[in-house]
């Protein structure tokens, strides 16, 4: 009797907001792998006033943006007996995602009594480290621009079952982030993996080009 393999693991991609002081409040796991991606790549040439020879002098990486629709349901969860699934539904897989992008209430509690103690300035909380995972070759530091969820169907709770949100991104690089922030250094191992996978890409494109004879 013949045996058939067994299919491939399927990587999850993941936005993962990373924040020393509740490091799971926003780790979003896909369910489902968006079935497309949007990327968007703006290039960023130095401004040399028109000058003879400047017009391809790069200012920096280009300015990306990725978006993509994200599906997700707890039906099977529902059917396995989840106690989490039948009480909240959807509910804190959605508040994962919502909370890449609201500052934590801890820190807005603080400014305000700062503000009521006499301060003059107060410096806005700044959001978690968020990183778009989506394989080994692309872990980039990003910030959202845009997040838009339609829940499509509840439970008898009004809790939602399943829902979908699309979302854009604003990739960060190394001109956005200071040298000691880790994102800098995450966006920079990004460009080196992209680097090495042109070098492949062109490799055997030339070999394409050449014949399949032709040893480079």
């Amino acid at each position: 009797m013949t045996e058939f393999p067994r299919s491939p693991k399927v990587l999850k991609g993941a936005i993962v907001g990373i924040d020393i002081f509740n490091p799971l409040a926003s780790v979003v796991v896909f369910q489902y792998n968006p079935e497309q991606l949007t990327r968007s790549l703006d290039p960023q040439y130095s401004d040399s006033g028109g000058a003879r020879g400047e017009a391809l002098r790069l200012g920096g990486p280009p300015r990306e943006s990725i978006s993509a629709t994200i599906n997700i349901d707890v039906i099977d969860q529902l059917q396995e007996g989840s106690e989490t699934a039948g009480a909240l539904g959807l509910y804190p897989q959605l508040s994962a995602l919502e909370m890449l992008i609201y500052p934590k209430s801890a820190l807005v509690i603080a400014n305000t009594v700062l503000l009521a103690t006499g301060t003059i300035e107060v410096v806005p909380p700044a959001g978690p480290l968020t990183l778009f995972i989506y394989g080994w070759q692309r872990v980039v530091p990003v910030k959202m621009t845009s997040l838009s969820i339609s829940e499509v169907a509840h439970d008898p709770q009004l809790n939602p079952i399943r829902a979908s949100a699309d979302i854009s991104m604003q990739v960060l690089t190394y001109n956005d982030l200071p040298l000691e922030h880790p994102g800098y250094w995450t966006f920079m191992a990004h460009q080196v993996v992209k680097e090495t996978m042109a070098v492949i890409g062109s490799v055997s494109n030339i070999g394409a080009v050449l014949g399949e004879n032709v040893k480079i």
